[in-house]
């Protein structure tokens, strides 16, 4: 298995990974735009928000998508791990743990001190997220504008 950051060429392997996370998360609508946005992001280097993959023979058979931000309670940015997915035919090969390994490397790289991400309570994931990172108490609320 090869963790590497998210070329261009690899659109057409990519957009069933992301549908899929999508479906997962109850969003199959997502609107072409912010699909196309992020992918654009990806592959900015000025942006801040990145994106590798999971090969397997030549096969991507996972995501992650992570982003830096500035954080009051810390001098150096905070590393948000947006969106990790793996696919159904690769799940339980360590696919997750060496996507969420590589983000940890590149946000020791970039300086930052602190990986964190949020899932769903039923997410069959969390074993995984239970043996890798510490669980906090913390709720997420949220209001959307417009």
């Amino acid at each position: 298995m090869i963790i590497r950051p998210l070329r261009d060429t690899d659109r057409e392997q990519w957009a069933p990974l992301w549908d899929g996370y999508n479906l997962f998360y109850e969003r199959p609508d997502l609107p072409r735009e912010i699909t196309e946005t992020s992918w654009a992001r990806f592959l900015d280097p000025e942006e801040p928000m990145f994106a590798a993959v999971a090969e397997v023979d030549g096969k991507v058979v996972g995501l992650v998508h992570f982003v830096y931000h500035r954080n009051t309670a810390m001098i150096d940015d905070a590393c948000y791990l947006q969106d990790l997915f793996t696919a159904p035919e690769a799940r339980g090969l360590g696919v997750g743990r060496a996507l969420i390994e590589y983000v940890y490397a590149e946000a020791a790289k970039a300086g930052s001190s602190r990986v964190y991400w949020q899932t769903q309570e039923n997410n069959p994931a969390r074993k995984l997220y239970d043996r890798v990172a510490t669980l906090t108490p913390f709720r997420r609320y949220v209001y959307e504008l417009g």
